[in-house]
């Protein structure tokens, strides 16, 4: 019986959607670009994503993607800098990381490793995560009682805008409030914020 493996491809540029999609299915994988990648995953347990790392979006959609259970099998591509972005995309969920730019081999090996249950990812991203600083400045203090029921909020899907409303803030102060919160954290990104207080016991994760 044959087992048919699906891949989802996930990046803003349709050209290279196309070109990974070609590439796969050429090694016998059924290649799909789906518009709602939440859907898809919960339709596909068994598949595989390839999810581009472009913009904090990304990073959010890549959580979410990693609350579901069972766990989907998420290749991240960092389109930048590969080392923070794979640690954080580590720390989200991902089972692999994968530079964006990686040459064809690279990104047919990556999959094929990853669905034999391995782990890949550069070895710069592994040494973050083994020397435990994960590119992240060190934190200076605690958030208050506040801050943390306001990460609790950005951690369960909440947008900036709901969060000011619900608090009496314009959205302008409440962008300066939440990059005075992460500066506090020694992050840059909500979703860096986010992981900082589950890893320190601040919030639960809601899985």
């Amino acid at each position: 019986m044959t087992v048919v493996v699906h891949v989802a491809v996930l990046d803003p540029l349709p050209a290279y959607r196309h070109g990974v999609t070609a590439m796969l299915s050429g090694i016998g994988l059924t290649v799909e670009q789906p518009s709602n990648a939440i859907e898809w995953v919960n339709a596909r347990p068994d598949g595989v994503v390839l999810l581009t790392l472009h913009s904090d979006e990304d990073l959010e959609l890549l959580t979410a993607l990693c609350r579901i259970r069972p766990r989907p099998l998420v290749i991240a591509l960092p389109s930048g800098e590969v080392s923070s972005t794979g640690v954080q995309a580590v720390r989200a969920g991902a089972r692999s990381v994968v530079a964006r730019a990686a040459s064809v081999p690279a990104l047919q090996r990556a999959v094929s490793a990853t669905l034999e249950g391995e782990a890949i990812m550069p070895a710069a991203v592994a040494d973050l995560l083994v020397d435990g600083r994960g590119g992240r400045p060190q934190r200076r203090s605690a958030p208050s009682v506040q801050q943390i029921t306001w990460l609790r909020r950005l951690s369960s899907g909440w947008t900036v805008v709901r969060l000011a409303a619900e608090i009496g803030y314009s959205e302008r102060a409440m962008y300066r409030l939440l990059q005075t919160l992460y500066q506090q954290l020694g992050v840059r990104t909500r979703l860096e914020a986010i992981i900082v207080a589950r890893e320190e016991g601040w919030i639960e994760d809601s899985i």
